[in-house]
């Protein structure tokens, strides 16, 4: 099966890389003391410590492997070929809502780094998507389930 391609910033693979070293160096050993502990109690047909620590094991070591496939997957993107003529992935984008008279400011990542709290959404995302490839000045129509939004492309930044 071909994997799918991640993109990511600098930022974005530093905050993966980080993410993996703390699993696998603090919290492979956090759980693998707690599975220790709920051993010393006897009998594990019915420790529910020993069952929670087993799950715990098994998420931890499931995130490893996805953070491990990322990378292992991971096209980084250069700042310095980010385009400012075109929206693409990794520029900053200030949008202007038509009918909210407001302005938004959204910096276009991959899947793996979007976070709409931060301001950062996804390249597949129904803005993210309609975003790419538009330049400055542009009326963009984005079907969302509450309907269709219009935003005026302001400025494009890396």
């Amino acid at each position: 099966m071909l994997e799918k391609e991640i993109f990511l910033t600098s930022e974005g693979l530093k905050k993966i890389e980080e993410e993996l070293d703390q699993l696998k160096t603090v919290r492979r050993k956090e759980v693998a003391e707690r599975i220790k502990q709920a051993l010393a109690f006897g009998d594990i047909s019915e420790n529910s410590e020993y069952d929670e620590a087993k799950n715990e094991q098994a998420q931890v070591e499931e995130r490893i492997a996805k953070l491990e496939n990322m990378l292992r997957n991971a096209r980084i993107i250069d700042e310095e070929e980010i385009s400012i003529e075109v929206v693409s992935i990794g520029s900053k984008v200030t949008v202007k809502d038509i009918e909210f008279d407001e302005e938004l400011q959204y910096t276009i990542v991959g899947s793996a780094e979007a976070d709409p709290y931060e301001g950062k959404i996804s390249n597949e995302s129904p803005v993210g998507s309609a975003l790419i490839g538009r330049k400055v000045n542009e009326i963009v129509e984005v079907q969302v389930p509450d309907g269709v939004i219009k935003y005026e492309i302001l400025s494009i930044n890396r």
